[in-house]
């Protein structure tokens, strides 16, 4: 089964632009990531229409972050980035007719909500700044030391 996994992945560039003190370029996110910076770009104009990052263009541009990470939730940048299905099951609907399949389908379906919102009432509950504040208690724990450049 393959899974998106795009929420975590600008979740991994967004805490790592908020240490940096330069943009990043597309392709350096790119090569971070091991994607195509044209998928790079799509995805970061999203964020940058959600006002999480800004684009620099020429040399010495690039992306770089514009927001409070307080202020932005899990679940606020899941919806900049076209809120991606959370789960990889779905309801059969071979034979909307079949009873088994209405009553499978209904018990599915419900259950799938009821944890879709919780996953999201999660997501809303943790922000860049929680995640940033646990990059640091691990690099500290590592032994690393590392200058926060924001909170």
């Amino acid at each position: 089964m393959r899974y998106d996994n795009r929420l975590s992945s600008v979740l991994h560039v967004l805490v790592h632009m908020a240490e940096l003190d330069r943009p990043m370029t597309s392709e350096e996110i790119a090569g971070h990531m091991g994607a195509n910076p044209v998928q790079i770009r799509r995805v970061m104009a999203g964020l940058r229409e959600a006002g999480f990052v800004t684009s620099e263009k020429g040399h010495g541009g690039g992306w770089r972050i514009a927001c409070d990470l307080a202020a932005v939730s899990l679940a606020d940048v899941h919806a900049a980035i076209g809120a991606p299905g959370l789960f990889a099951i779905g309801n059969r609907s071979a034979n909307p007719a079949c009873l088994v399949e209405q009553a499978t389908n209904a018990a599915l379906g419900e259950t799938l909500v009821e944890a879709e919102r919780m996953v999201l009432d999660k997501f809303g509950r943790v922000t860049l700044a929680d995640l940033s504040a646990d990059f640091h208690r691990r690099a500290a724990a590592a032994g690393h030391t590392w200058q926060a450049r924001r909170q």
